[in-house]
């Protein structure tokens, strides 16, 4: 009985019931009323600590952070140093991963390699979200014409394969801008390679944009006088940014890999710049031959390893953000 009496079940089985405030049961479902409702971000965040996957890619992809921004911690030697003397000899005091076709030492280049590849992928990155945030959240949230035009748009050069037209246009480029030096060079790729990869960041942004400004939040500050723009800044486009963020993350990655590709077919970063592209493709020879494979293993593996924890980090943040893919 709730009073704590003795309830009979049947004769000589009786059970005793304590008191509800006897037990802890009283504070199960319990609320904090006093405590300020959590954001979606510092709810995602809360998660994201717990899941290994972001901590193992973000220790990852700290430590490229590093190299790219401090290389001289890890190496002293020159990686545009050469001696021909020293071609495809092996380890070394000094020179832990030996030393490549032209008797550069390849552990400083590796270093030094990843500061234009991850330029690259990160500015590369930063134009294409904000070029296909802001037409996806035009086209989304106004419509007619104007999504018709953005999206038809978008459909033309979503056709054009990313590089293929990259080839294209760095191909042209040479020919008119032949020394362009390292950053004229970077902004060279990452202009070819932003122009034709926005729009599937623009259908995202768009999708998501189109299921916001349907919830009752954005009709209670239309309704509460909020102009259109005003409702598309402070309320739309923020609580929309979770599949754009989700999908920079991994697209990081994959121009990272567009550039590498880019400087293998010879039409990417010059080869005076030291990168894992250029270095890959320098390696090719030995590759053929079969002799010293650590000239070009090395380059691809860090390359590799930074495209992995780029993905990693995106599925990461991907189910933190998106509580409905953990359901599926």
């Amino acid at each position: 009985m709730p009073d704590g009496r003795p309830s009979k079940i049947r004769p000589g089985q009786e059970r005793y019931l304590a008191r509800l405030e006897d037990t802890p049961l009283h504070d199960v479902g319990a609320l904090d009323t006093t405590a300020p409702p959590e954001s979606q971000w510092k709810e995602a965040w809360k998660q994201l600590r717990k899941n290994p996957l972001f901590l193992i890619s973000a220790t990852l992809l700290l430590l490229v952070a590093v190299v790219v921004a401090f290389p001289g911690l890890f190496t002293s030697n020159d990686p545009t140093y050469c001696q021909t003397g020293l071609r495809l000899r092996p380890a070394a005091p000094g020179h832990p991963l030996g030393f490549d076709s032209q008797g550069c030492d390849v552990y400083s280049r590796v270093i030094y390699g990843a500061r234009a590849s991850v330029a690259v992928g990160v500015f590369t990155t930063l134009i294409v979200a904000l070029l296909g945030l802001v037409t996806g959240a035009v086209a989304g949230f106004y419509g007619g014409f104007l999504d018709t035009l953005i999206s038809r748009i978008g459909d033309i050069f979503y056709a054009i394969p990313l590089l293929l037209a990259a080839i294209v246009l760095l191909s042209a480029l040479n020919n008119v801008w032949p020394d362009r030096g390292f950053w004229g060079s970077v902004l060279a790729i990452v202009l070819a390679l932003g122009l034709f990869g926005w729009p599937q960041v623009t259908r995202i942004a768009r999708g998501a944009v189109i299921e916001t400004k349907q919830q009752e939040f954005v009709d209670a500050a239309r309704a509460l006088g909020a102009t259109p723009r005003r409702n598309l800044l402070r309320h739309v486009v923020p609580n929309s940014l979770a599949p754009v963020i989700v999908t920079a993350t991994v697209s990081l990655g994959i121009f990272i890999v567009a550039e590498a590709t880019l400087s293998f077919l010879g039409l990417g970063l010059p080869t005076t710049i030291v990168s894992w592209g250029n270095d890959i493709s320098a390696a090719q020879n030995q590759v053929r031959s079969g002799t010293r494979l650590g000239t070009m293993f090395w380059p691809a593996g860090a390359l590799a390893l930074t495209v992995f924890s780029f993905i990693l980090l995106g599925d990461a943040v991907r189910d933190a953000l998106d509580p409905k893919a953990k359901k599926r």
